[in-house]
Order: structure tokens, then sequence, then C-alpha cells
């Protein structure tokens, strides 16, 4: 048996899973929310309370339970700036801090173009070169401090192995400072003038070292125990199935962020303006993909209320045409800049829930149309969770839906970073509802509603 310790880092709450290899499930897992600091100089990632969180549990789940290797895997946006000590040169920021957009007329100017990149312009920190470009501008003196540059995963590897790195899937994931078509740095990076600063990118499943003699000692695990290079969060989604599923074939990755990866779809013209972009995989290959903030819209339009919706929520939402039309976070998604409405009045928490998984549902099949998805679409993540969800997109998806057997998708695909080749994760095909052709009329309202 071999146990995978994976340290988990989304948006929203960071975590710490315990992954068996022979059955590719979580036996374990701690979590802790993932609040920013509130500065000064700007609000920031609590670097060294995740640190001593980790620490702990690595240390109680090796007690209980035996580790055996450690992987890591994190959202985007996100690296570490280091001085020539290996510390922390700079606060590392929130991506959401809107610091970055003051100076975005001048960032433009220097920014390479989508064709070279595969990155939209996104707002706030969500361009990882925006956020290098203002910390640079408005601080005249970090340019000469930053020795080394880190993607976020690669931050904890770092911690816990002494060893540099970025990775190819951090680097692609909307930075402006890859060219995921030629597997190199682009020519930002000169730009800014970090050439030899950003650590060597490296494939997400490398091991990326062994741990230092002093983590081993205050964990309890042998210092020969590896950490895998470690990958971005969405691809670590798509992994177990670029290793066992023959293409054409899209995952959907859901959390904060839904992300919608298209593996041997169409070849369709990518619209940077509707957040659609190209990610790396962990292979290295280039990944048509397109994202909207689904998770963080559900919590917004569902206030806390935790209501299970009825048959009759459902055919009253039918019946009244009840819609919610985007965006509710206008700032991503494939309608950006458009205010979310309501069509209808919700009478009651049920019908609410039940239009806004459809909403959420309408929104994942406008992502995977404009990136030529074909083949099953395979959700991972909460939304599978979601039967209203689940029901819409199989409706939009004549060929097929399916659902993940896990909890999360995550870890379990971090965790194969360390496992090697391995069988595709079991999943469930999502069947026709007695409801389809009056769902199928829901949606083309919404649909029309939106062209």
């Amino acid at each position: 048996m071999t146990h995978i310790a994976v340290i988990d880092i989304g948006k929203t709450n960071a975590k710490l899973a315990l992954v068996d290899g022979d059955t590719l499930t979580e036996i374990a897992v701690v979590t802790r929310a993932n609040r920013p600091l509130p500065g000064p100089p700007w609000p920031h990632v609590d670097l060294d309370g995740h640190w001593d969180f980790f620490l702990d549990h690595l240390a109680r789940f090796h007690t209980e339970h035996g580790i055996d290797a450690i992987s890591v895997t994190t959202h985007g946006a996100a690296a570490v700036l280091l001085d020539a000590q290996g510390r922390v040169a700079v606060p590392m920021l929130d991506y959401e801090h809107p610091g970055p957009d003051t100076l975005h007329a001048r960032y433009d100017a220097v920014r390479p173009d989508f064709a070279a990149t595969g990155s939209p312009r996104l707002p706030i920190g969500l361009n990882l070169g925006a956020q290098l470009f203002w910390l640079l501008e408005t601080h005249p003196d970090l340019a000469d401090r930053i020795a080394h540059i880190v993607t976020y995963p690669q931050y904890w590897g770092l911690r816990l192995t002494g060893e540099l790195a970025t990775d190819v899937t951090s680097l692609g994931c909307h930075t402006d400072l890859w060219n995921p078509w030629r597997g190199e740095f682009s020519g930002l990076v000169k730009a800014l003038g970090l050439e030899g600063k950003i650590a060597p990118a490296r494939r997400a499943d490398e091991v990326l070292g062994t741990l230092l003699p002093q983590i081993a000692a205050q964990t309890g695990l042998r210092p020969d125990k590896p950490v895998a290079v470690g990958i971005h969060d969405s691809n670590a989604s798509l992994y177990p199935y670029v290793l066992g599923r023959r293409a054409p074939f899209t995952v959907v990755s859901t959390g904060t962020w839904v992300v919608a990866m298209a593996v041997g779809g169409d070849q369709v013209a990518l619209d940077p303006t509707r957040d659609v972009l190209v990610n790396v995989n962990a292979l290295g290959e280039p990944v048509p993909s397109a994202r909207f903030m689904g998770g963080r819209e559900y919590e917004i339009i569902r206030a806390g209320s935790d209501a299970q919706p009825t048959g009759d929520d459902r055919a009253a939402v039918l019946q009244a045409g009840l819609m919610i039309l985007p965006s509710v976070e206008t700032g991503s998604g494939p309608f950006p800049g458009r205010e979310m409405r309501w069509t209808a009045r919700a009478a009651s928490d049920g019908q609410r829930m039940v239009a806004l998984s459809w909403y959420l549902a309408l929104m994942t099949d406008a992502c995977l149309n404009l990136i030529g998805a074909r083949g099953p679409t395979i959700i991972e993540g909460p939304f599978a969770r979601n039967p209203d969800y689940c029901a819409m997109l199989a409706v939009l998806r004549p060929e097929g839906v399916e659902v993940a057997a896990s909890a999360t998708g995550t870890s379990v695909g971090a965790a194969l970073l360390c496992l090697g080749q391995a069988d595709p994760p079991e999943t469930r095909l999502i069947a026709p509802t007695d409801n389809a052709a009056a769902l199928r009329a829901y949606a083309q309202g919404w649909q029309a509603a939106n062209a």
C-alpha cells in the first residue's frame, strides 16, 4: 500500500489530503480557510500559517497511516519572489488585489499577444505577468533584491526539499510568461528584466527532490521520501484522464473556478475576450480551455441556503421561465462585463437553487462550445454532486456527461504524479431525465436571451 500526502491549495481553502495509491481515494483530509492577510503592504497569502498547518498534519498523518511521498497542487496566477538567501522578498500578492489594474495601460504595452502565449488579458492579478510588472514598477528596489521566482506549487516543494523549480502547468496558466506551443518562456520575461531569475521549468510529474533533514525531523518522515515537482490544480483534475483516456474528451474541473479543458476537440478560433485560454497539461501539451468563477457565483446566489429542490420547484421554474442571465461575477467567464439579472422572482429557496444549478450548467456549456469540446464531458469536483447541474448539462452534451466517483479530482490527480501510469478514475454516466425536452427548451430560451 502506498500513501501520498497532497498539499492542495485552492483559492478558498487549503487542505492536506492523504491518498491511497491503490484505490485512488482520500483516506484522510484536513482543511483550513485560505483567507488573505490584510497587509501592509497589500492583501497577501498566509504562507507561514499554511506551512505550520501542513507540517503539523504531515506528522499526524505519518503517525496514523504512514506517508511514502508528497505531492503539491495549487491554484494558478501565483508565484513567490525570493531573495538571495531564499527568503520571501515581498509578501505573496493575493491575485484578487486590484493593484495591477492601476498600471494596465503600461502593462498592455509590453505583454505579448494571445497568439504567442495563449493567455487572454485578464483583470486584477489574474495574469501573473501583470502582478510582476506592478510589483517591479511600484517598488524600484525589488528588481535587485529578487534572486529567484518560483510558481506556487514549487514554493512548497522548495520548503520541503530546498530545490528550486517552476512547472509547466503553472507557467501555462494565463501568466503571459510562457509559450505553450514552443514550450519556452515568452518575450515578457526579458521585457521585465527577469531572465535567469525565474526558476527552471520542469514537468509536473518529475521528482523535485527528497525531504530536507530538518523537515524529516519535524514530521517523523524519513529524509529519502520523494516530493513531486507539483501541478496547477485544474490540470491535476485533468491528469488522470490524460494518462488513461483516449481523446476526444473534456474535463470540467469545478471549485471556486469552473475550468473546461478540451483534449482532442475540434479546431476552433479561440476568443480571448471571453475568458478562453490555452492551458498546458502535465505532459507539456497545450490544451484549449475556458472558465468562469462558478463556485464563487454559486456561493453568492445561494446566500447560505442549503435548500434541496423538489420536483414541484423544478416544474415551477420551468413554467415561470425563471432564469439567471449572466454574469454573477462580471470580471470573468464567457460573458464578461454583463450584469446578472433574474427574468422573474423566485418564490422559494428551492426554486432559486434550481435556477442557479441550471445557470451554472448553461455557463459550462457555453465554455465547452467556445473551445470545440468533443467526446464525453467529465465533471470533477463539487458540481458532480449537484443533480440539477448534471441533468441540464447532460441534455446539452449529446456525447455524454460523466461524473467522477471521487469527491475532488485535484488531490487524486496530484497523487498520480508520484505513481505514474494508472487506470482512469471510475466515472458514472448521467442518464437523461424524464423532463429532457423541457430542459432543452429552457436552455434554448437562455441561449437566445444571451445571443
